[in-house]
């Protein structure tokens, strides 16, 4: 039987999405609480959770995956003292595409997404914000490391503000599969209506099969990862709000935006926030709404990466936390009563 019964836990998920979650932190090694692994999406298949790094070639760091079995997460939802086996998958071949970018006059950053389905993954790559394009690439399993499909690289043009400019900081943040079908969401989705779209992406990578589907009703902040809640086309993301100042201020919302402005606010004046919010593919395009805020004491962590498991989810952030130093958090967090 699988590790949990897909349309069952769904429900279970929506009907107690406003409960006061229970947190349980997974304990982690040193090398997978290292900050720099700076883990960026999070995807369950295989019996396993794999965990992405950002894979910063610029900086040296190695391109890998981590995985871990799913019976080893329950033992250690259930213990907190438990400490889980983790592997590191070695990714070969990324060089050669972000070569092919850099030929291209494209600032590779790090992979945002992933996707896997049966033997193949899926990567989202981020760029500078200067560089016109984003992409996505694909590669396979084969033994105990990951190989690259150097011939496969998709690009996907940034939208652009109305002054012509790329928003700061932002790529295709977040992948999944709807019924063979990649869909890659930008980052920012607060554009006027009309002009916010998710990329549907056939999974030959093939340029010419690339839609813009509509997303109907514009987003606040950022969306930083997504994971499939069923089969028919909904999807929970993570809706997250970073105070930040300077360039950072791009995400956030006038004051005019009496639903979200007030999420952002506090006695001291401007406060992180993040929630999760469902989103519906229907009639060839997608909307939202919110969902369910995560516990206010984690607010300020950069989550950016989610999975469903049975009646909760996963959700790790890339490197950034309110203390430091900077560490890995990896939580399973699941509805009270």
């Amino acid at each position: 039987m699988k590790y949990f019964c897909l349309s069952v836990c769904v429900l279970i998920l929506f009907i107690h999405a406003q409960a006061q979650f229970v947190v349980h932190a997974i304990k982690l090694p040193p090398d997978v609480e290292y900050y720099d692994n700076q883990y960026s999406s999070l995807y369950i298949a295989h019996d396993k959770l794999y965990l992405m790094s950002e894979c910063r070639l610029e900086d040296k760091a190695p391109a890998f995956l981590t995985s871990v079995y799913l019976s080893d997460l329950d033992k250690a939802i259930r213990d907190s003292t438990y400490q889980p086996h983790f592997t590191k998958i070695p990714i070969y071949g990324l060089d050669i595409l972000r070569n092919k970018m850099t030929a291209q006059n494209q600032s590779y950053e790090g992979l945002e997404a992933t996707v896997i389905k049966n033997n193949t993954v899926y990567f989202s790559v981020e760029t500078a914000t200067p560089s016109d394009d984003c992409y996505l690439v694909k590669g396979y399993f084969s033994g105990d490391a990951i190989f690259m499909d150097t011939s496969k690289l998709l690009q996907l043009p940034k939208p652009v503000d109305t002054s012509g400019q790329h928003i700061y900081n932002a790529g295709f943040e977040s992948l999944e599969m709807i019924e063979d079908k990649l869909y890659a969401f930008y980052e920012y989705n607060y554009f006027s209506p009309g002009k916010n779209f998710v990329s549907g992406i056939d999974t030959s990578l093939n340029e010419n099969a690339v839609q813009k589907i509509a997303l109907k009703n514009k987003m606040p902040f950022r969306i930083t990862d997504v994971t499939k809640a069923n089969n028919r086309g909904t999807l929970i993301g993570i809706n997250y709000f970073y105070k930040g100042e300077g360039k950072d201020e791009v995400y956030r919302v006038p004051q005019s935006d009496t639903a979200n402005y007030p999420l952002t606010q506090d006695a001291s004046g401007v406060r992180s926030y993040c929630r999760l919010v469902k989103l519906d593919f229907h009639n060839n395009e997608f909307s939202w709404k919110p969902y369910a805020p995560l516990p206010s004491a984690y607010w300020a962590y950069n989550w950016e990466g989610l999975a469903i498991y049975r009646n909760g989810f996963f959700i790790t952030n890339d490197k950034y936390t309110p203390s430091r130093p900077y560490k890995t958090n990896l939580l399973y967090m699941e509805p009270g009563h």
